[in-house]
């Protein structure tokens, strides 16, 4: 699949959700990006792949001037009304963190992304987007899945249910190898490995959250027949119960990289 193709289809996939339930459940993602990214008042931020608004709002109460980008329509909508019940001042825009139209050279202090930009299927065009809009000693701040750990395993899980595989993996972006090749040269990096850890009463309860609220799983189960269906449901309950199954709970441990980076 073409990856203008894979976009568009991504931007309705995204939004079919209901997607804050899922933001809620990396909420400790989000406050270690803030916390390490350290935002001031005043200083020119871009939160590409925002999703709902998570970090964003957290860097605007900081008093950060903030723009938010995310390829969804759905998602940027939501954000944009929970910004205003917060009384927050924040620029949400709809658009492709491979083509940032609007956003000039070297323009913005910090650049954070949390589980988003991994999801653009080209990831040079991205990494070229991240150098092109820091300013010299900017920062960008990312948290990325890595391939071996939980959300890694989980979307091997769901591979088996998919008609083809995507033309590039997301989960590249939690490789450190391939994170230098792709920032290393316009940023100075440090990166290390975190874990945030969901906990459900079982895999029934996982499958019913991941189902109705997270865009890959719920779109991916909507394509299927009904036995199809009930396979994947199946196949899901199973491999939390088997894998992450602690004591009286599901605990999913789901490792990621940190990213920190200066620009040169």
């Amino acid at each position: 699949m073409a990856f203008e193709d894979l976009k568009q289809r991504q931007s309705v996939m995204w939004g079919s959700g209901p997607y804050q339930r899922i933001t809620e459940t990396i909420a400790d993602v989000h406050e270690l990006v803030i916390a390490r990214l350290d935002p001031q008042p005043a200083e020119r931020w871009l939160d590409l792949a925002c999703g709902t608004g998570a970090v964003s709002e957290r860097a605007a109460r900081a008093g950060a001037a903030v723009v938010g980008v995310d390829l969804a329509p759905v998602l940027v909508e939501t954000a944009r009304e929970r910004a205003r019940e917060q009384r927050l001042e924040i620029d949400y825009r709809v658009g492709d963190c491979e083509r940032l139209e609007g956003v000039d050279d070297t323009s913005f202090d910090i650049v954070s992304s949390t589980c988003g930009i991994m999801f653009a299927p080209d990831h040079e065009a991205t990494a070229q987007e991240l150098a092109r809009v820091v300013r010299p000693g900017g920062r960008i701040g990312l948290a990325n899945w890595t391939p071996e750990g939980g959300l890694g395993r989980m979307f091997g899980m769901m591979a088996a249910f998919q008609p083809s595989p995507p033309p590039s993996s997301p989960f590249d972006w939690g490789r450190e190898e391939r994170v230098r090749e792709l920032l290393g040269d316009a940023f100075e990096l440090e990166i290390d490995g975190h874990v945030s850890t969901l906990e459900t009463a079982d895999g029934e309860e996982y499958w019913q959250l991941y189902v109705t609220s997270y865009g890959p799983t719920k779109t991916l189960a909507a394509s299927l027949t009904e036995e199809r269906r009930e396979e994947f449901h199946r196949a899901w309950v199973d491999f939390f119960e088997s894998e992450y199954r602690d004591g009286d709970r599901v605990a999913h441990a789901r490792e990621y990289l940190l990213i920190l980076g200066t620009k040169r």
